[in-house]
This record gives C-alpha cells, structure tokens and sequence, in this order.
C-alpha cells in the first residue's frame, strides 16, 4: 500500500540556483519520475487568489497576502510507501537546493 504527500517549499530571498544545482535536481526529478514516485511538481505564483465563503456570501480577493519568503511557490506531490520515506524524499531534495523551509503533508482521498 502507497501513501501519497504534498511537499511544498516557501520562498526565500536566495540567489538563483547555479547550473550545478539545476542539473542535480534535474537528476533527482528524473530518478523519482522513472521510479513512480514524483507524481507532479510545479512553480506557483506567490501571489495567489484568496477565496472565502461565509453565510452563503462567495468573496474572491487578489493577493499578494504574505510576504513573499511566507508564500508557498513550488510543490512536489508524491507516492511513497511510508511517511518516513516521504520524508528521506524531502530531506534528499533540501540536500541538493540547500537553505529553505517547507511541508509535508499527507493526501487524503481515492488515488487515481
């Protein structure tokens, strides 16, 4: 049985990763597809749409809402057999780009 997680990275005021970094990550991403392990990674925008319901009332507001070090910009989503190997995965991707902050989560709900 597979567990799948989300692991999200925030921003931070960093330089740009040199070519090194870029193709050992590169090599990490390929390692993780090839095993069926990286289901989906991304970029997201930090700035983000916020969406609230209250009372029946549907609100929608642009952001930025955070500050950009605070925001959630990029996410791995994930299937492993067990949290602790979720969390060798996270480990091995902070190895490679270095200083940051993160999440792991777990997903809930049918696989598909």
């Amino acid at each position: 049985m597979t567990m799948r997680f989300l692991m999200t990275t925030k921003g931070i005021d960093a330089a740009p990763p040199t070519p090194e970094v870029m193709a050992e990550m590169a090599a990490f991403v390929e390692e993780m597809t090839r095993a069926g392990v990286l289901l989906a990674t991304g970029g997201l925008d930090p700035a983000g749409i916020h969406v609230s319901a209250s009372g029946g009332k549907i609100t929608v507001t642009d952001g930025p809402f955070t500050e950009a070090k605070e925001a959630i910009v990029s996410f791995a989503l994930i299937e492993t057999r067990s949290k602790e190997e979720a969390v060798e995965m996270s480990r091995r991707f902070w190895k490679i780009i270095g200083d940051g902050e993160g999440h792991i989560q777990q997903v809930f709900g049918p696989q598909g």
